[in-house]
């Protein structure tokens, strides 16, 4: 069961590119995206919040498994990446700009921190490895509707 915590905490391995993980995992999510949009699945992005869901909480389940051997928040673990990047594109036309500005921004909280967020870190467990980057991405979405509906792309 550890093998499947560790494939699912590390986006399928990603995780394991050391030094700039979260950020191809987020650029994977963007790349998926774009990618079902472009084939004609829309489908996916109206079944974005159930699986936005899904990977949330699988996300804290298999962080909390992980955390024992990798010990807290470990750079492998790009779940939260993931997660937090599809809460930024929640509700958000999949067009290569709205991709690219979600992206900036969910890294841009998730780096920097602000408004709470870094507070959310010291949650135990997985919890605490997921709420920063939900934050982060509901952030990064709040900004989006307020540019799609200024029409700013």
């Amino acid at each position: 069961m550890i093998r499947i915590h560790k494939l699912v905490s590390t986006s399928l391995g990603i995780g394991y590119i050391g030094k700039g993980g979260g950020t191809v995992a987020a650029v994977a999510v963007c790349l998926c995206l774009y990618a079902a949009q472009w084939a004609g699945g829309s489908q996916l992005v109206r079944w974005l919040p159930m699986i936005t869901l899904l990977l949330t909480g699988v996300g804290v389940w298999s962080a909390t498994e992980v955390e024992p051997l990798w010990g807290k928040d470990d750079k492998k673990v790009v779940i939260d990446e993931v997660a937090g990047m599809c809460i930024s594109m929640l509700f958000i036309p999949v067009k290569l700009p709205y991709l690219c500005a979600g992206l900036v921004l969910f890294r841009f909280f998730d780096i920097a921190k602000p408004l709470f967020i870094r507070r959310l870190e010291s949650v135990e467990g997985g919890l605490g490895v997921m709420l920063d980057d939900v934050l982060a991405g509901v952030y990064a979405n709040l900004i989006l509707q307020i540019l799609l509906y200024y029409k700013v792309f």
